[in-house]
């Protein structure tokens, strides 16, 4: 089948790529593509709430491959004056074309793939951000040097180069220790996939350099030069990542979804969540204070609403009675009903509920007795 993308879609530029260059960026499409339908697939197999890498990996493989089906077309390019005549017999100042569609892949795609690499790490979230910000302007700055005819566009390019810089000792520093820190398989995988991620970012500021900074290889080499790249740090690391990432106990990075729903998981008070009925509220008894020669303990004098089940809060308050201790207690006392509501949940269904709440007064002849009241309240 004929290519006839650059008789659809004519280049804009004297210096721009020809039907071999748009060929290859056609095959390069294809494989990210398939990439992408491969991962998507796989994740069905894997349990909700443990699908956080495949879907940040469908994401990079999603842009990435419709960034270079509009490359492949000869869309998504602009017309930049060279600063240099390295690059065949043009001479200096014609027009190049320059993909501002490479960019836009790039802003989204880079800050995925070191969110799939850090979020195995246990970073926290502050450096995160950092991460994620530092990237943008490496990428930012890359864009608007790319767009510059002077040789102003290298001042762009050096602030990229430092963004690198603080990526790079992220990566290879605080983000290493704190893999680590979750046991030496996740140090291991963590060390793998950055050393190879470093490694390859490392070679995209030598393809800009040749290509839109310096105007000295052509752009059909320009697009080898970084279709490579991109099918290396693309779908050659996301598999080889999720591949290590299998064999690892992913509950430890505690990235499940914090909601009631399938592939949830819990720790702690459930009734905080739900999918159906709202809440029941549950009340705190007042504490009595027991008869006696010693000093009863004084409980809470006023019961909270319960949370709602499906996220409804429960609005209720309870009285009821506590139990005093003292060197000699006091007798049983029976509390009064602790009443709650809920309110209605997000799907639930507004409900009012009614728990008896007893308490019964206990004796104890023990010399160091606590002076202490508690609430005998059920746990729900």
């Amino acid at each position: 089948m004929a290519n006839h993308a650059l008789t659809s879609n004519p280049p804009n530029a004297l210096i721009h790529i020809t039907t071999h260059g748009s060929d290859w960026l056609w095959a390069v499409f294809a494989l990210m593509l398939l990439a992408d339908l491969i991962v998507f697939f796989h994740h069905l197999t894997i349990p909700r709430g443990q699908r956080v890498f495949h879907h940040l990996s469908m994401f990079i493989l999603t842009t990435a491959a419709i960034a270079y089906f509009a490359m492949a077309s000869d869309l998504g390019a602009t017309p930049i004056t060279t600063e240099f005549s390295h690059y065949s017999n043009y001479p200096q100042g014609v027009s190049r074309q320059v993909w501002y569609a490479r960019y836009i892949d790039w802003v989204i795609t880079t800050p995925c793939l070191l969110l799939t690499l850090v979020l195995a790490s246990g970073l926290p979230l502050s450096d995160i951000f950092a991460l994620v910000f530092f990237d943008l302007v490496m990428i930012v700055t890359g864009l608007i040097g790319s767009l510059t005819a002077s040789s102003y566009k290298w001042g762009f390019f050096l602030f990229g180069m430092l963004a690198l810089a603080y990526i790079w000792y992220v990566l290879v520093g605080p983000a290493r220790v704190s893999a680590r820190l979750l046991g030496p398989a996740y140090g291991k995988t963590f060390t793998t996939s950055a050393i190879l991620l470093s490694f390859l970012w490392l070679l995209y500021p030598i393809a800009w350099g040749l290509a839109d900074g310096g105007n000295v290889i052509s752009p059909n080499g320009e697009m080898v030069f970084y279709g490579i790249l991109d099918l290396l740090a693309k779908p050659v690391f996301i598999f080889l990542h999720l591949g290590m990432l299998s064999k690892l106990d992913l509950s430890l990075l505690q990235l499940q979804s914090g909601k009631w729903s399938s592939g949830a998981t819990f720790v702690g008070d459930r009734e905080k969540y739900g999918t159906g009925v709202g809440g029941v509220g549950h009340g705190t008894g007042a504490g009595g204070v027991g008869p006696g020669t010693g000093v009863g303990g004084v409980g809470h004098h006023t019961g909270m609403g319960g949370v709602g089940h499906d996220n409804g809060v429960g609005a209720g308050t309870g009285t009821g009675a506590g139990v005093g201790f003292g060197r000699s207690a006091g007798p049983a006392t029976t509390g009064t009903t602790a009443t709650g509501t809920g309110k209605r949940g997000l799907f639930g269904r507004k409900t009012r509920h009614e728990e008896p709440v007893s308490t019964v007064g206990t004796s104890s002849d023990a010399t160091n007795a606590p002076l202490t009241s508690e609430s005998t309240a059920p746990q729900l």
